[in-house]
């Protein structure tokens, strides 16, 4: 399965208002769901133990949903995976190149 693949079967499940029209409604469930993710994290490093199976795979599920909103987010930004994914690395590699991954800010 491709991104764009998964993109379009995501998109056929996506109910919500003003489908097409709507990027805040994505916006908001993938803070939610990120945020998820990172209360099961938490709880684990809060417990002090290594992570179990089931743990990871409650994680894996909530990974997931982050998937679900980025890609419909992006489908309302009018921008394919495949390009995002893309555009993603080009920036992250020209980082790499010019020595400034390990910076701050958005634009180095």
């Amino acid at each position: 399965m491709t991104f764009n693949d998964y993109q379009t079967t995501a998109r056929t499940t996506a109910i919500y208002p003003d489908l097409g029209s709507n990027y805040v409604y994505p916006t908001l469930g993938l803070v939610g769901e990120a945020g998820e993710v990172a209360e099961k994290v938490k709880k684990i490093l809060r417990g002090g133990e290594e992570m179990t199976d089931e743990q990871q795979q409650e994680i894996v599920k909530e990974l997931g949903d982050v998937l679900w909103y980025i890609s419909n987010l992006a489908t309302e930004l009018n921008i394919t995976l495949d390009e995002l994914a893309d555009r993603n690395l080009q920036k992250l590699l020209s980082r790499k190149d010019r020595g400034v991954l390990h910076g701050n800010g958005d634009n180095r």
